[in-house]
């Protein structure tokens, strides 16, 4: 019989396990660790760690075992087609935007400060012209004369505050700005004195005129010239701007619907269906943003540049013509107020030389031509003139032209043979006769008849060139979502099938 151990017992000795034996130390080293029992089997080696791969590599792994299946490559389409078509939408929102915003500066901003530093010129010369008209008279002016000076350097006085507040911090344009607003009261205190002077019949009331002269010519005329020319040149960069064809975003809009066609194609030869309702919205969303884009595009443009041509344009050769003018009146003033005093080398009057030149400049080089070349300003506005209320009064403004020219030479005769105060009232006028001041006149209301006309023309040709691009940007916007939306419907119908 046998009998189970009991407890507390010693295990039989063939199954007792043998004692390790303690370690032994080396001869070059530490005690190396003792083996296990005899003929055991070596413990296995511990398993590596798993290679760790980043987010990166691991999502890109699920991407490439999903494209392996159809439901993995629909869910990939989808969301290229919806990230495409949102890209585009954005694209053309952001291109229209910028352009509706460089039309509007146009209208609202650059155009009219372009016109103000033409009239802040204009305003300038008128009153040196005014002054020296006023001088002329002899003793106490006019009061019409002395009302349209203050009115001048009040309207430029003005306009200068108006350009301060908004030529948007231009450095050029404030670097003039203050120039003017240093010069002006100096010139004024000089006509003052030259008047106060005049009126006691001192000679020294011509000298003051011409250091005002001087004033005018040498700092205010240039720094005003210097404000035009920036303010125009920031209206043909918004011109630019404006009209610069959104290439982004068509590009985008084309790579969005050849896309589209490929999905449908790929949805047509795999099921052969027709359509899929979620792709064709989809693509008419997108065709219809880009169409829209295209024409709306074409048609901003056209407008923008029909208001540069006949009316932008039109208006510079105007004011230039205006400005001119105004010019010539001044010199042929102080050529009577001077007397000959003020000669260059060769001994000839420098006023008259430079009235001389500034006709010529207007209307060409000969005085009874019956047109004027198209290089000169008046020739250059006609042409630039695209109906008849644009060129009549320019046309007038030539004819007088003609006849102010003509009087002129006639009063430089007799100024020359010594009959001054013959000239002088030929110039001035007096006793109802006609004179070179009345043919100014005309030449000058003409000039503003053409300029309020093409300015008319400029705003209705820009408003209908911003109007070409107003809400597109919003709707390409909503259009891309719809089109977007409609594309993740269309995939998720197809997905449907797999369920």
């Amino acid at each position: 019989m046998t009998y189970p151990p009991r407890a507390g017992s010693a295990a039989p000795p063939e199954h007792q396990t043998a004692p390790a034996l303690p370690a032994q130390p080396g001869p070059d080293g530490p005690p190396a660790p003792q083996a296990g029992p005899p003929g055991a089997a070596p413990a296995p080696p511990a398993a590596a760690p798993p290679d760790r791969r980043s987010a990166f590599t691991e999502g890109f792994e699920r991407l490439r075992a999903a494209a392996t299946t159809e439901p993995g490559r629909l869910r990939i389409i989808g969301a290229v087609l919806a990230a495409l078509v949102v890209l585009f939408g954005a694209l053309t929102a952001w291109q229209v935007s910028d352009r509706a915003a460089a039309a509007d500066d146009v209208v609202n901003r650059s155009q009219p400060l372009s016109a103000d530093a033409a009239d802040i010129y204009r305003s300038l010369a008128d009153a040196n012209t005014t002054a020296a008209t006023g001088f002329l008279e002899g003793g106490q002016e006019p009061r019409k004369v002395r009302e349209r000076y203050d009115e001048d350097i009040k309207r430029a006085s003005e306009l200068l505050v108006r350009a301060a507040s908004s030529s948007q911090g231009a450095e050029e344009s404030q670097e003039q700005i203050e120039e003017l607003n240093r010069a002006l009261p100096v010139y004024t205190s000089l006509v003052e004195t030259a008047r106060a002077n005049n009126r006691q019949g001192l000679p020294l009331g011509g000298a003051y005129l011409r250091y005002a002269d001087d004033q005018m010519r040498e700092t205010l005329l240039p720094a005003a010239r210097k404000l035009y020319s920036s303010e125009t040149a920031q209206l043909e960069q918004d011109y630019s701007d404006a009209q610069a064809w959104p290439w982004v975003a068509l590009g985008s809009g084309l790579v969005a619907l050849g896309v589209l066609f490929w999905a449908q194609r790929r949805h047509y030869r795999r099921t052969n269906r027709v359509f899929n309702h979620g792709l064709l919205a989809a693509t008419a969303a997108t065709a219809v943003v880009l169409l829209w884009l295209a024409v709306g595009h074409t048609f901003a443009r056209s407008g923008l540049g029909d208001s540069d041509r006949h009316g932008a344009q039109s208006l510079h050769a105007l004011n230039e013509a205006r400005i001119n003018t105004l010019r010539a009146r001044a010199d042929e003033n102080l050529t009577y107020v001077n007397r000959g005093s003020v000669t260059d080398d060769q001994g000839v009057d420098t006023y008259e030389a430079s009235y001389l030149k500034g006709m010529t400049e207007l209307a060409g080089e000969k005085p009874d031509a019956e047109e004027a070349p198209e290089d000169s300003m008046l020739g250059r506005a006609l042409r630039l003139a695209d109906d008849s209320q644009g060129r009549e009064p320019v046309a007038a403004a030539m004819d007088d032209v003609r006849e102010w020219r003509a009087m002129h030479g006639e009063a430089q005769e007799r100024n020359v043979a010594g009959d001054y105060e013959s000239a002088k009232d030929m110039v001035i006028g007096g006793d109802g006769e006609k004179s070179t001041s009345e043919f100014f006149d005309r030449v000058d209301d003409s000039l503003v008849e053409a300029l309020e006309h093409e300015q008319r023309e400029f705003l209705r040709a820009a408003e209908d060139g911003r109007g070409a691009l107003s809400g597109l940007w919003i709707g390409a916007a909503v259009l891309a979502v719809l089109g977007a939306v409609g594309a993740v419907f269309g995939i998720g119908r197809r997905l449907s099938e797999y369920r």
